[in-house]
């Protein structure tokens, strides 16, 4: 049996065994809204009103009811092509709310990464070297590709939050663990990316100070300091934190031993 595969990030698109639904046959732009969000709101039902203001949040066509019942019309029928039967997988309509059916193991691409990334974090926490690596690269791939890139909207800039949010952590195990193979390389590249990242998240720099000196080039631990500094300054006109001050300290009096 055939595991259903959703991919919400990057190009929209469902996949069932040799089946597959590309972006360019979701039914427009509208569609591949409805279809994430719907997917994202997986284990509950969204009222229609809801729906529609995640579709339309400020451009609603002047008959936004028939509209929405073309776009699940259209949904369902993307569901049928990829294998389904209506009660296996399908978008169900009742009482004025609005739910997507899937299969119970279905694969949901940002759902694969929260996964994949929780239990790299307690991987990490039991010590186990293996699987952490490999756990935190699906996060970090997956939370990577864009989301809607071609749509503004509260509800999907949240999201895009969660997934940034995701990566930092991954993006950390992923450091954490080149730190424990002796993979300096590794290690600063990767807290290099944190920083790129959210350039105002403090604990990257730590984290990218701690491993150049680790490498041995305490003198660009120091600058990193010095870069974050700056730009706390700048940009917030704040000093960086006592722990970020705390790490640049210890480095300083390591240069001068």
């Amino acid at each position: 049996m055939h595991t259903l595969r959703i991919y919400l990030t990057g190009s929209v698109a469902i996949e069932h065994g040799d089946l597959l639904v590309r972006e360019k046959q979701f039914p427009g732009r509208q569609g591949r809204i409805a279809f994430v969000f719907l997917v994202l709101n997986r284990h509950r039902s969204v009222h229609r009103e809801e729906l529609m203001g995640a579709i339309w949040p400020n451009d609603a066509p002047q008959q936004t009811d028939a509209a929405l019942d073309a776009i699940l019309s259209k949904l369902r029928s993307l569901l049928k092509s990829v294998g389904f039967a209506p009660g296996a997988a399908g978008i169900q309509v009742s009482s004025g709310n609005v739910a997507v059916q899937l299969p119970a193991d279905a694969w949901i691409d940002i759902e694969a990464a929260a996964n994949a990334l929780d239990e790299a974090e307690g991987a990490l926490r039991r010590r186990d070297a293996p699987p952490p690596w490999s756990l935190a690269n699906i996060a970090v791939v997956i939370s990577r590709r864009p989301l809607l890139s071609d749509v503004e909207a509260p509800w999907i800039e949240s999201q895009r939050s969660t997934l940034r949010a995701m990566q930092m952590r991954a993006l950390q195990c992923l450091v954490t663990v080149s730190a424990n193979n002796g993979e300096s390389a590794l290690a600063i590249q990767h807290a290099t990316e944190m920083v790129s990242l959210d350039p105002f998240k403090e604990t990257a720099y730590q984290l990218l100070m701690k491993m150049h000196a680790a490498a041995g080039d305490r003198a660009e631990a120091l600058r990193v300091f010095a870069r974050c500094r700056e730009l706390l300054r700048d940009e917030l006109g704040v000093s960086p934190s006592p722990h970020t001050e705390a790490v640049y300290l210890e480095i300083l009096r390591a240069e001068a031993s």
